[in-house]
């Protein structure tokens, strides 16, 4: 008897198990198929935005590393289409909202390597994390605002999906004096 009740103990800790990874992936894949709106490509044009090409990385790294169905950003600064840097320092020589223009600058510069990387913005899953560092001067606070102009870039490219985890901390300085610089990691359809 006590044979019977430990096979039959087994069998349900072994079928719930199935149950949940039947469940985990019918959730995979009723959110994939709830999106049928979903197209960053479309709301980039919607926005207007043209992506760029980025070059070649200045230095030893890449733009962009995948690791799995992770992809990992290196921080870009905001180069413009005339391929000029905003700079200065916020709180200082540049305003708020100078500053939110830079990083949204970023975030362009940044959809340009992923779109490059992936071959088509659809294959975004999420965007998992931002790191926003802001060139400040000492007494400066408002570095969450400046980071939003990329933040606020994300949602408006992807929806909910768009939405992350974040940090927007100040730095004494950043290369080549540029006003913003952002990584970010990106969760992909396999």
């Amino acid at each position: 008897m006590k044979y019977c009740v430990l096979i039959l103990l087994a069998t349900f800790v072994l079928s719930c198990g199935d149950i949940d990874r039947t469940v985990s992936e019918e959730n995979e894949t009723t959110s994939a198929k709830a999106d049928t709106n979903y197209s960053p490509e479309d709301s980039l044009d919607s926005l207007g935005i043209v992506l760029r090409d980025q070059g070649t990385p200045v230095a030893n790294y890449v733009h962009a590393v995948r690791t799995g169905n992770l992809v990992f950003l290196a921080g870009k600064g905001p180069k413009q289409a005339n391929g000029e840097n905003i700079v200065g320092k916020l709180g200082d020589s540049l305003t708020i909202e100078q500053g939110y223009q830079a990083a949204r600058e970023v975030g362009i510069n940044q959809l340009s390597v992923l779109k490059a990387e992936l071959g088509n913005l659809n294959k975004v899953k999420r965007i998992v994390s931002v790191h926003g560092m802001v060139n400040a001067a000492p007494d400066f606070k408002d570095h969450s605002k400046v980071i939003n102009g990329y933040s606020d870039l994300m949602v408006a490219v992807f929806g909910e999906n768009g939405k992350h985890a974040r940090a927007a901390v100040g730095m004494g300085s950043l290369p080549g004096n540029m006003a913003v610089e952002v990584e970010m990691v990106v969760e992909v359809y396999e």
